[in-house]
């Protein structure tokens, strides 16, 4: 899901190819009235929410024509070898997805996107959106991204039945990992196959994450991405074996299963946890289960009080042909019409501070009250803690361990990253 633009390089051809793809959408560079919108919302509760976000920005702007650039596929990496090769060839789209925080270092770096300073006064967003988030966005006194939402990673999705079915409360959340590897023994022992449901390698860099918090706090796991927690500390020995233990209670097939799929698994009744961001919400509704009856959620063991951020964000390219309508675009995601539209699809929460709880679902609400109240830390499989280098090369460090669970191994390849990483 994060793979660095480095050894995106690498995947040339399939980039050339969607590129292509991308830019046949009709967009007309002599066309002020046109904007090209780059995601990889292509399908599922991400396009409805798309969807929701487009209806908003028509109202706002009826002259304006919408050009949805979206790739599909590889839960956003198809869509990054696109981008890349059409910023490569100087062929930018106005605006274009990406994840807020220290996933838009490289493109920052290399002059590709313009400013957002002065859209933030003018809109009158810093006074709308909390100081902690401002203060995430800002990378040496400018803004460069516009955050459409909020969503949390630290959540565990439940299947009551499952877990009534073998003994074990629902809605009493575990104090700690190995409490909660407890439960997936019962689980086990009750004949459930698979207790804990898991995915692809960015959803294993999620559960790993949870774990290094719940090993480390917030204060230590932030401390990994600024050089005051040490890779070959103690606590992340503890994290790896704590992470090498879930994975004993997953699904042996979870390296070639998308995010939807793993929370499928739980919908079936054959799994009953998976550790996913709330973008989940969408599939519990989506099949008509109600919030602390057929499911419930809690933080990850081990780190409630703890809010693991990201956001999906927009930026302004630069050299975008349509930049006037790109700015229109920023401020339809920024308003309160277009993020309680986007967020009320895709099971998110927006990000502006006069969000009204009471308009939201029952999983949303919790989300909004640990925004509010707890410690918020940044998510590494969701772009916000690390550059996409960096997250790219503990991607790699944790497929591997999934492959051959060799801890000392794993270690050592977090120890490199990030010596690369840091210099």
């Amino acid at each position: 899901m994060r793979k660095p633009l480095s050894i995106i390089a690498g995947a040339v051809a399939l980039g050339l190819v969607l590129a292509g793809c991308s830019s046949n959408t009709g967009s007309d560079p002599d066309n002020a009235n046109q904007v090209e919108v780059f995601t990889w919302w292509a399908s599922g509760s991400e396009k409805v929410g798309l969807d929701a976000l487009v209806k908003v920005f028509e109202e706002q702007n009826p002259d304006a024509e919408f050009i949805n650039a979206s790739v599909a596929g590889g839960a956003g990496s198809n869509a990054k070898a696109a981008l890349a090769s059409r910023l490569e060839a100087n062929n930018p789209p106005d605006t274009f997805q990406a994840h807020a925080g220290a996933e838009l270092t490289d493109y920052i770096n290399a002059g590709q996107l313009q400013d957002l300073s002065s859209f933030y006064q003018e809109n009158g967003l810093t006074d709308v959106f909390p100081a902690s988030l401002v203060e995430r966005l800002t990378v040496d006194g400018a803004i460069y991204s516009v955050p459409s939402n909020i969503h949390r990673a630290n959540v565990v999705w439940a299947n009551t039945q499952v877990l009534t079915d073998a003994g074990i409360d629902p809605m009493a959340a575990p104090a700690d990992l190995d409490a909660w590897i407890v439960d997936l023994k019962k689980l086990k022992a009750a004949g459930v196959e698979t207790p804990l449901a898991l995915g692809t390698e960015w959803t294993q860099m999620q559960l790993f994450e949870n774990v290094l918090i719940a090993d480390l706090g917030a204060d230590g796991y932030s401390g990994l991405w600024t050089g005051d927690t040490a890779w070959d500390s103690a606590g992340v020995e503890t994290a790896i074996a704590h992470y090498g233990e879930l994975l004993e209670y997953t699904n042996s097939d979870f390296a070639g299963l998308d995010w939807d799929a793993a929370t499928q698994i739980v919908l079936d009744g054959n799994a009953a946890y998976n550790v996913m961001g709330d973008w989940a919400e969408s599939a519990f509704q989506q099949a008509g289960w109600t919030y602390d009856n057929e499911y419930t959620t809690w933080a990850t063991p081990g780190t409630d009080g703890v809010f693991d951020f990201l956001a999906d964000s927009f930026t302004l390219s630069v050299g975008a042909p349509h930049e006037a309508a790109a700015i229109d675009w920023l401020k339809t995601i920024s308003s309160a019409e277009g993020q309680k539209a986007f967020n009320l699809a895709k099971g998110s929460i927006p990000a502006r501070t006069d969000t009204v709880a009471a308009d939201y679902p029952a999983y949303q609400q919790t989300a909004i009250t640990s925004f509010g109240e707890d410690t918020v830390v940044s998510s590494l499989a969701h772009g916000a803690a690390a550059s996409i280098a960096w997250s790219g090369d503990i991607s790699s460090a944790i497929g591997k361990f999934g492959a051959d669970r060799d801890a000392a191994s794993f270690l050592s390849g977090l120890v490199a990253a990030s010596d690369k990483a840091q210099g």
